[in-house]
């Protein structure tokens, strides 16, 4: 069976490794790249990301990669946001109010309301989810378990953009779907066989697509 190509852009911050490896043990020809060649070309991208949003958006911006990046999203291929990579396809952040990020996901990156949990959250959460004819979360079921570490979520302008919400203190936000575009809150890469079955989900989409 044909391993479809998976860039994931390398933008020198955060375990970028670790999301590169899953994804080959899902089935793809994972490659971390900063060539905006094999960015265009691949059968699918993934944006991952850990850290500060304005921190990650700078260093995305020095390596040239936002137009390659916007420009993937552009092209109909599937496309996958991890952790803070999610937070960067939002318009802006609380975190860093000088920094614009993507505006794939028309919104603003929140922090998560101090309602008698701890901030940031950093545990299993269970996923709720709403879209459920999305076929990145087939298969996970009514009781699957993610890893999160964060301490703000993505609020979009449009609701219905939100594919899987966590209650932690509050609902709060964990995924998104737009046209091509999936993103998570959560670390599929570290959240054993629900993340990689939806890794593996992905694989699948781009194996199909290409």
């Amino acid at each position: 069976m044909t391993r479809p190509v998976v860039a994931v852009i390398d933008y020198g911050i955060g375990n970028l490794h670790s999301a590169q490896k899953s994804l080959e043990v899902c089935g793809a020809d994972a490659r971390l790249t900063a060539d905006p060649d094999l960015i265009a070309s691949a059968d699918g991208v993934v944006l991952p990301g850990v850290g500060a949003f304005g921190a990650c958006m700078a260093a995305l911006r020095s390596l040239d990669l936002e137009t390659p990046t916007l420009d993937a999203v552009a092209s109909g291929r599937p496309f996958l946001g991890i952790c803070v990579g999610m937070q960067m396809l939002f318009t802006r952040s609380e975190e860093n109010d000088e920094a614009l990020g993507l505006d794939v996901i028309p919104g603003v990156v929140r922090w998560i309301p101090p309602a008698g949990v701890k901030i940031p959250q950093m545990q299993w959460n269970r996923l709720d989810i709403t879209a459920d004819d999305d076929p990145m979360l087939a298969g996970l079921g009514d009781d699957a378990w993610l890893y999160f570490v964060h301490s703000l979520h993505g609020v979009p302008d449009d609701a219905d953009v939100v594919a899987a919400t966590v209650e932690y203190g509050t609902t709060i936000n964990a995924a998104f779907r737009r046209d091509n575009v999936f993103a998570a809150q959560f670390h599929p890469e570290k959240s054993s066989k629900p993340g990689l079955r939806l890794l593996t989900n992905f694989v699948e989409i781009c194996r199909e697509a290409s």
